[in-house]
């Protein structure tokens, strides 16, 4: 190895060790940098809920990572692992796992009938809607809302509730996913 002025000079000797590992390394470095799933920081769902008084119920949709679905999925179904796309067989897996997760009841704690309408994956995200008909008055129903908190315990789950004029952002993590809306 020679330092001059042109910068780094190496011998080609010194590239023997480097074609001998290099095939190894570079299968080895693609197997992870293609196999690993998108990672991100934090654990996160946003929840719109509208009401529409034309159809007396709430629409509801709910943005979620799709590879935190995948994972949540994968957990409520022995560990088999789920793969999200648009088109694929997963809809009874994902309504059967929101029916458990995200629950609205009346103001007598009985739960609203929750009709799933489908879900919608792109890039990183997936949304999943819903419909909820709403009979009688709105005041004492609660939502609990604990999408993918036992997977995850920095999970949040943030909804926003739109009845009539009012506008409120309800906040669910582990040991407050139940609230008053």
């Amino acid at each position: 190895m020679k330092i001059g002025t042109k910068g780094l000079m190496l011998k080609p000797g010194h590239f023997g060790l480097f074609r001998r590992v290099s095939p190894y390394f570079l299968f080895a470095f693609s197997l992870l940098l293609f196999s690993a799933a998108p990672k991100h920081d934090y654990h996160v769902s946003v929840t719109q809920m509208q009401y529409n008084p034309a159809l007396k119920s709430f629409e509801i949709s709910i943005r979620l990572f799709t590879d935190d679905l995948e994972k949540g999925l994968s957990h409520s179904n022995g560990m088999q692992r789920i793969v999200i796309k648009n088109g694929d067989k997963n809809d009874a897996l994902i309504e059967q796992y929101i029916r458990k997760s995200f629950v609205l009841t009346d103001s007598q704690k009985k739960p609203a009938s929750i009709h799933y309408i489908g879900k919608e994956q792109e890039e990183d995200a997936t949304w999943v809607y819903l419909e909820v008909p709403i009979h009688g008055p709105w005041d004492g129903y609660r939502l609990q809302n604990s999408t993918l908190m036992e997977v995850f315990d920095d999970q949040v789950n943030m909804t926003n509730v739109k009845y009539a004029s009012e506008k409120k952002t309800f906040l669910f993590k582990k040991g407050q996913t139940v609230q008053n809306i």
